[in-house]
């Protein structure tokens, strides 16, 4: 034995619907997504699925468990923080064939975007990671008691920018290049930021 340790079924079946959540509710919403879909998604018994997160809203929260990496802004330069925030938005919601740093991808953001609009308990999630995680990088740029509205403009501007580009996938804004979007997103971006 080499000291690594070998994979438990278990693990590979979390996984599987793991995996199967995230398509099922990126695709169709919390609402619409069921534990039978799911279930039939990873080839599996539904009751796995209830066994291994007791709930469509156990699942729902493990699904959407997102740690967006966002940047430390108090290391970027002042002139440059839009866009080191549109960047990073454009890693995470651009879909890529694999994922090589670990970030959530597309589809757990999808689900989330698509669920908070109809489902509070993902509405819920969605301000948690807000509170959790914009809400301190903001806080290490400008006005400290300006934090909260500013933090919440960035939000604006970035959801609604994905449910144009992703979601409605209006042609102007699907035509849109990287470039294009981190230098006007990002000056949007910039002012809210700095402001």
């Amino acid at each position: 034995m080499t000291g690594q340790a070998v994979p438990r079924r278990s693990d590979s079946t979390r996984a599987a619907i793991l995996r199967a959540a995230r398509r099922r509710f990126a695709d169709q919403g919390y609402a619409r997504a069921t534990i039978r879909s799911i279930a039939a998604d990873a080839d599996i018994d539904p009751s796995m699925v209830m066994r291994y997160y007791g709930s469509k809203d156990g699942l729902f929260d493990a699904a959407l468990d997102i740690d967006l990496g966002l940047p430390d802004l108090s290391e970027v330069d002042d002139d440059a923080l839009g866009e080191a925030l549109v960047r990073r938005f454009l890693e995470l919601w651009e879909p890529a064939p694999v994922a090589t740093d670990g970030a959530p991808g597309n589809d757990l953001l999808m689900a989330l975007l698509r669920s908070a609009v109809s489902d509070e308990s993902a509405a819920a999630r969605a301000r948690r990671i807000f509170a959790e995680q914009v809400m301190p990088m903001v806080l290490r740029t400008g006005d400290r008691a300006d934090a909260p509205r500013r933090a919440g403009l960035v939000v604006t501007q970035i959801l609604g920018f994905a449910l144009c580009r992703y979601v409605l996938r209006l042609p102007e804004v699907v035509a849109l290049s990287p470039a294009e979007i981190v230098t006007t997103v990002g000056a949007t971006l910039q002012r809210y930021l700095t402001s």
